[in-house]
């Protein structure tokens, strides 16, 4: 490289998606003070492959340290792109384009916007949920970040360089509802997709087929599973997850160690009926067993 010439400029996930599987890793940010771990879970999955860590935005309406502070630690002490969920639920406009500049200067320039679920499933049922925008308006108006326009429709004197994903769920009654809503997402400028972890082969080819003329890349989200009871609590008490009959029932015979090691393998079956029809791939690590969504990567490494 000349002297004084700019660094090379890192391809996005849309891009790399286009020549190799790529695999983004979630990882929650802390619920106490302690990120120690968190960052050991980072560097696990660094290690294995992973071509990002995406962080939530207070899933759940769960109280966690910033996803932003957090974004910042893994991009500088164990050098992994960090991508982050932006919800709509928590910031008016101003705090919006506020977050959103302070990601520019800070150098994170991937987001996954959602809509974020009610406070009265988190740790604060009382909090005052904002939803200024809708997920789409969101997209739209970040996209207007990297033409230079303020929110407001002032000029900012420079452009953000955001990738902007769009969330997608797949686990509904009628398939074809859900993937109209991420044509408006794509319509506003979303770059790419991540959708709800799937536990279902069937469902998850009848997305492929769903999804197959779209113009965006479409990451599929796989989640292993940790315990019967781990799987019954995604099935009957989280918004827009459900879970075979087959996989309860597998669940269900196993406990401790043997449970896990039964998630896990029920995640390697799923990961491979996604890798016959997308190059994109979403792992959620559960609890922060992070070994878990670690081994996937491996696996995942070892079909390229």
């Amino acid at each position: 490289m000349k002297q004084g010439s700019d660094p090379p400029k890192l391809r996005t996930l849309p891009e790399m998606v286009q020549e190799q599987t790529t695999i983004i890793v979630e990882l929650d940010p802390p619920r106490d003070l302690d990120y120690s771990p968190f960052l050991e879970g980072a560097i696990a999955l660094k290690e294995a492959g992973a071509d990002a860590v995406t962080m939530a935005d207070n899933s759940l309406a769960m109280t966690r340290i910033s996803n932003v502070a957090m974004g910042t630690l893994v991009r500088e002490r164990v050098g992994i792109r960090p991508l982050l969920h932006v919800t709509c639920r928590d910031r008016n406009l101003i705090a919006q384009q506020s977050h959103m500049m302070g990601l520019y200067a800070l150098g994170i320039d991937h987001v996954l916007i959602v809509t974020g679920d009610p406070p009265r499933y988190g740790d604060l049922p009382g909090a005052a949920p904002v939803f200024d925008t809708t997920s789409s308006e969101m997209i739209r108006m970040i996209k207007k970040l990297n033409e230079g326009i303020s929110f407001s429709g002032r000029p900012l004197k420079a452009c953000t360089t955001f990738t902007v994903g769009a969330a997608f769920n797949p686990n509904t009654r009628h398939l074809n509802k859900s993937v109209e809503r991420l044509e408006k997402k794509i319509a506003a400028g979303a770059d790419y997709a991540m959708s709800q972890p799937l536990f279902c082969h069937q469902q998850i080819e009848l997305v492929a087929q769903a999804t197959q003329y779209l113009a965006i890349p479409i990451f599929i989200g796989i989640m292993p599973l940790t315990s019967y009871r781990n799987a019954e609590f995604l099935h009957n008490q989280v918004p827009g997850i459900r879970l075979s009959d087959d996989v309860l029932a597998r669940m269900a015979r196993f406990q401790g160690e043997d449970a896990r090691k039964q998630g896990l393998e029920i995640a390697m079956e799923l990961v491979d009926t996604v890798y016959r029809s997308f190059k994109g791939i979403y792992l959620i690590t559960p609890f922060m067993r992070y070994e878990m969504t670690a081994e996937l990567t491996r696996y995942l490494k070892s079909k390229r």
